[in-house]
């Protein structure tokens, strides 16, 4: 059996699948998915330079790699998306690995980071939870649960949560950026100088894996590819206009942070809506109830942010273990009536829900979990794309007979150097994630691990690298529970990629 021929439990599973996103809808379920609220904070802590980097990062690795998977994005148009790239690039066995490190990052990061900010700012903003208490763990829970139901529910339904969340997201910074132009000329801004914006090496280290988790994921939405009405057409056009708004949705806000809250009082965990409370000030009296509705428009921003990823990273893996790429099929199966894959969702569920309760007993404060729970999402999101960005570079080489309704205007060389500027930057950014604070030291750089982190660095490295080494565990464990699947693979004449011929015939329908 050819290694990345799909399985008949695969084929069968596209049955169940429902045509319902529209470029309208997958425009807005990448902007949902990709633009990130709760990094502002985290990445603003390292002061003006950061907008330095942010710019460089956006011409050196968003514009290659949206180029990049903008034509692939349109030309291999499977359901499970990335998962089947590095199928067809390099077989089942790494796309098991690819498919597990970008699946489990969104439970992780739900559970793990972003219950815990959205649970911060009720807190902070609209009413006292108190940290560790019932309702504390409470309301995580239900957080929790609201992004899997939105997953569980029929696409029809469940893309509003994200498609409303994505529009309230882009209301909401824009509103934040005309307000601080207000405030900046009735107050004037903080002290910066056109030496704060210079680069250093300090700098970089520390924000590069950020920006890179903030402007990585807008092929994402192909992971739903066989729902969409017209992938061919819609991808290359959505990736474009998400991937400019992204960037604008990062740049602009960071800045309006930096003017108005000094460096040393920015936190990772509470960033956005500090600067906010800062700005709101040229409201007067309207100032509070105003800052109440942002909070709530934040938190919902934030669960509209976690269901499109559970929508998204589900999909992938469900088709991953229909491929037999994930233990024995149970988890490939989509809902004959729903059209979404269940028992992954519920998973997912329980995963984030584990992980916040493992996040809960780290010692340290509520920004401290944040930031250690948000580095490990970045390793495990990070480390998928050494895999994944190799595979759409290889797929260009392996099907150039294959029609691309939109190809990047350059060689195939050309296309091979793209692939290495973003995968260079993925590589950086990985061993930041994993190893913090061993780049600065091999270059003289003094760092402080408990100051910049909250934890000492062996309960950071336990934390992380046990979480690496029980999803390799679980990897290899799943994948060899998935042999019995794999032995029935789709009979194609000699195609070793059977979809692709699908891909051809609605290209030239």
């Amino acid at each position: 059996m050819v290694d990345n021929v799909p399985t008949a439990l695969a084929a069968e599973q596209q049955g169940h699948l429902q045509k319902a996103l529209k470029r309208f809808d997958i425009l807005f379920l990448i902007i949902a998915a990709v633009i990130s609220l709760e990094t502002l904070g985290q990445v603003s802590v390292f002061g003006a330079e950061v907008l330095t980097w942010a710019l460089v990062l956006a011409i050196a690795f968003l514009v290659p790699y949206a180029l990049i998977f903008a034509e692939v994005g349109a030309a291999f148009r499977e359901e499970g998306g990335a998962y089947t790239w590095v199928r067809n690039a390099f077989g089942r066995g790494a796309a098991a690995i690819a498919a597990l490190l970008t699946w489990v990052t969104q439970p992780i990061w739900v559970g793990g980071s972003m219950a815990f900010l959205a649970a911060e700012t009720v807190n902070t903003y609209l009413f006292p939870l108190g940290a560790g208490s019932f309702a504390d763990y409470a309301f995580k829970l239900v957080f929790i649960w609201i992004t899997v139901t939105a997953a569980i529910v029929s696409l029809r339904r469940g893309k509003w949560l994200p498609t409303v969340g994505a529009i309230l997201k882009i209301a909401l910074l824009g509103f934040f950026v005309l307000t601080t132009v207000i405030y900046a000329f009735q107050h004037g801004v903080t002290g910066l100088t056109a030496g704060d914006f210079s680069p250093t090496l300090l700098g970089l280290f520390g924000s590069v894996p950020i920006l890179l988790f903030a402007y990585l994921g807008f092929e994402s939405s192909n992971s739903a590819a066989g729902e969409m009405v017209n992938p061919a057409r819609d991808v290359p056009i959505s990736i474009a206009r998400s991937a400019a708004t992204a960037a604008l949705c990062y740049l602009l806000p960071i800045l309006a942070i930096l003017l108005v809250v000094p460096t040393d009082e920015i936190t990772g965990i509470g960033g956005l809506l500090e600067a906010v409370g800062v700005v709101y000030s040229v409201y007067g009296s309207g100032a509070e109830v105003m800052g109440t509705i942002t909070a709530v428009g934040f938190v919902f921003v934030l669960v509209s942010q976690g269901a499109s990823w559970m929508i998204i990273s589900d999909r992938m893996q469900a088709i991953a273990a229909a491929d037999g790429a994930f233990f024995g099929g149970f988890f490939g199966r989509f809902n004959r009536r729903l059209g979404t894959p269940v028992r992954v969702n519920v998973l997912s569920g329980v995963v984030s829900t584990s992980f916040m309760l493992v996040a809960m007993q780290v010692t340290g404060t509520s920004a401290a979990v944040f930031a250690v729970v948000l580095s490990i999402s970045i390793s495990t999101f990070l480390l998928s794309y050494l895999l994944v960005i190799p595979a759409a570079v290889r797929l260009r080489r392996l099907y150039p007979e294959l029609e691309r309704p939109f190809r990047v205007p350059v060689s195939d060389r050309g296309f091979a150097a793209l692939g290495y500027l973003s995968f260079a930057w993925v590589l950086l950014g990985s061993w930041i994630a994993v190893f913090p604070g061993t780049l600065e030291r091999r270059f003289g750089l003094d760092y402080d691990f408990r100051e910049t982190w909250g934890v000492s660095q062996a309960e950071f490295e336990t934390f992380t690298l046990g979480t690496l080494g029980f999803l390799l565990i679980l990897g290899a464990v799943g994948y060899m529970r998935g042999a019995r699947v794999r032995q029935h693979a789709v009979a194609i004449d000699d195609n070793p990629a059977p979809a692709l011929d699908a891909a051809r015939t609605e290209g030239h329908a």
